[in-house]
């Protein structure tokens, strides 16, 4: 079928048309739309989509380390030079930052439509995936930039050092299915999904290069580009739980299967592998029919995949685990009468000798002396102690009755001190639509209130009820917490912002029907903050914006005028 040849193509190329080390800075696309949800003017960079015609590959340029494309992208090292294209790490000396860049000459056979996947890369603007910034025919050459993450690692690197646990491996097929799901959405497809274009970056979220590009410039092309991707993230999850590469021939430093057997479960190649994720592994790759036997339907699309993974049992995280304490060491001191050891039978022991007395009589008139002054000292203290004593006596009313530290009298009981409660982890929590800025929710509690996440812009508000029922963020506090206080920072001030608080049981699966609610904060000015009258113990938090300002043009956010908020920082007390 048209899907397994794709994947073998994959498997027999076995290299990447990325860089080898994935690496890259911040987004901060030229010309890359910003808002699905009120965008009006994307139309134009959309650009021709011609492909080239039958014909001889033009030999790639003559590019060398310090070449600059338009005075601006300085390239630094080559790590692909393949099939009359290149792939470059460089420099963007204008905004001083790390960018990838393709390039081909511009009479390749492949330049045109290489050009137009780019652009409409770019117009997706979705954060999980690694963002297209700029697209250019120059000087007889076609160059592609890309951003260049440099706190992320390849799959390929992750799974060389084993298989994954199964909630990593469900977060990876999830984060992934979500994504690809949201680019057919809107006509675009991968078709060369593998593991060296899934990254996962310091916070744990996943991203995705190449999107369209990467088999624009390969030449590869499907007829049923749905199921060729669905296929693909089969083959990822596969690869995640096994550590095995669901196919015959060796790729991405994985070991195919044996050959003459087939595809089989991925509980029958390793034993513990969860069930349900291997189920779900082979709906996505055997999407023939193949999988009747184990009575559930395939997985032909990756809107489909991702029901298939809504409709799955929650799997946790793993607990933390605490390494025990050393064993208690014995020493010889335990034995014996104290200040002496006792030795071991057999066995001679030097007695040190003691030392020798004051023989002098101003030896002795000095102990003499220290011996009086001490107990003058322990009768003076003896009678101050005895005389505030009798004070105390005298002055109070109730011999029961202590004071606290206040001055008032009550039971003695010191109040609970408020401490502040750290961030482990982060992640944008999605009901309906696409996600906001999911990339950025690190910056929710990096110490620094002038980084952001931000949602998007809104043409109606300030409830987002017309487009979602609300935005928001769980937070992962390590380990379960009594809260007491929640303050979230905000970058625009004003009226109509509400935030709402909820104790969640997961990361990634939080349900506002089943979650418990914590309290509701309404701010006009940058801080909401939410009191919990009750405490309650929860490891997760979500953070839910259900209304949000009229914020006007902002060009540091790179947003419109419309409704829109955006978190600064989050503290949490108990």
């Amino acid at each position: 079928m048209a899907e397994r040849s794709t994947a073998a193509v994959d498997v027999a190329e076995n290299s990447g048309d990325e860089p080898l080390t994935a690496k890259a800075d911040q987004a901060t696309a030229d010309g890359v739309a910003q808002n699905r949800e009120r965008d009006t003017d994307n139309d134009e960079a959309q650009g021709s989509a011609g492909t080239g015609g039958p014909g001889e590959k033009a030999s790639p340029p003559e590019l060398h380390s310090g070449h600059k494309l338009a005075e601006r992208y300085r390239l630094e090292e080559c790590v692909t030079r393949l099939d009359g294209f290149s792939s470059w790490r460089a420099v963007d000396e204008k905004l001083r930052r790390a960018v990838g860049v393709h390039i081909l000459p511009a009479d390749h056979t492949r330049a045109r439509s290489v050009l137009a996947a780019a652009r409409s890369s770019a117009l997706l603007g979705d954060p999980r995936f690694v963002q297209v910034l700029d697209a250019v025919e120059e000087n007889d050459v076609v160059y592609v930039v890309h951003e260049w993450l440099p706190d992320a690692v390849e799959l390929t690197t992750l799974l060389s050092a084993g298989p994954m646990e199964p909630h990593d491996a469900y977060q990876l097929v999830s984060q992934v299915a979500s994504a690809m799901a949201a680019a057919h959405r809107e006509g675009l497809a991968h078709l060369r999904l593998n593991p060296n274009a899934v990254l996962r970056t310091s916070s744990g979220q996943w991203r995705i290069r190449g999107l369209a590009v990467n088999a624009a410039l390969r030449g590869v092309s499907s007829d049923t580009p749905q199921r060729t991707d669905t296929e693909s993230i089969g083959a990822l999850l596969y690869a995640a739980l096994t550590q095995r590469w669901p196919y015959e021939s060796d790729a991405y430093g994985l070991s195919g299967l044996p050959k003459d057997i087939g595809l089989i479960p991925p509980d029958q190649v390793r034993a513990g592998v969860h069930r349900g994720l291997s189920e779900l592994a082979m709906r996505a790759l055997a999407n023939d029919g193949a999988t009747a036997s184990r009575h559930e339907s395939p997985c032909t699309t990756p809107e489909e995949l991702v029901k298939a993974i809504g409709e799955m049992p929650r799997i946790r995280p793993p607990e933390p685990s605490f390494a025990a304490p050393p064993e208690y060491q014995h020493t010889a001191y335990q034995q014996g009468s104290y200040g002496r050891t006792t030795p071991h039978h057999g066995v001679t022991q030097a007695v040190a000798p003691p030392p020798p007395p004051l023989q002098s009589r101003t030896g002795k008139a000095l102990k003499w002396a220290v011996s009086a002054l001490l107990i003058a000292a322990l009768g003076l203290g003896s009678w101050q102690l005895a005389d505030a004593l009798m004070d105390q006596g005298g002055n109070s009313d109730n011999g029961n009755q202590t004071q606290t530290t206040d001055g008032s009298d009550k039971d003695g009981k010191q109040p609970k001190p408020v401490r502040p409660i750290a961030i482990q982890g982060a992640q944008e929590y999605v009901v309906k639509g696409d996600a906001q800025h999911p990339g950025d929710v690190g910056r929710t509690h990096d110490g620094d209130n002038s980084t952001f996440w931000k949602t998007n812009t809104f043409i109606d508000g300030p409830a987002l009820a017309p487009y979602k029922p609300g935005v928001g963020i769980v937070y992962d506090l390590g380990s379960p917490h009594a809260l007491s206080t929640a303050s979230i920072g905000l970058r625009y001030a004003g009226d109509h912002t509400t935030v709402e608080l909820y104790a969640s049981d997961s990361l990634v699966s939080a349900s506002l029907t089943s979650a418990q609610r914590l309290g509701t904060a309404r701010t006009t000015g940058n801080t909401a903050t939410v009191k919990i009258t009750k405490p309650v113990r929860t490891r997760y938090v979500l953070v839910w914006l259900t209304a949000v300002p009229y914020s006007g043009a902002d060009a540091s956010a790179y947003t419109g005028a419309g409704y829109k908020q955006a978190i600064t920082e989050v503290k949490f007390t108990g």
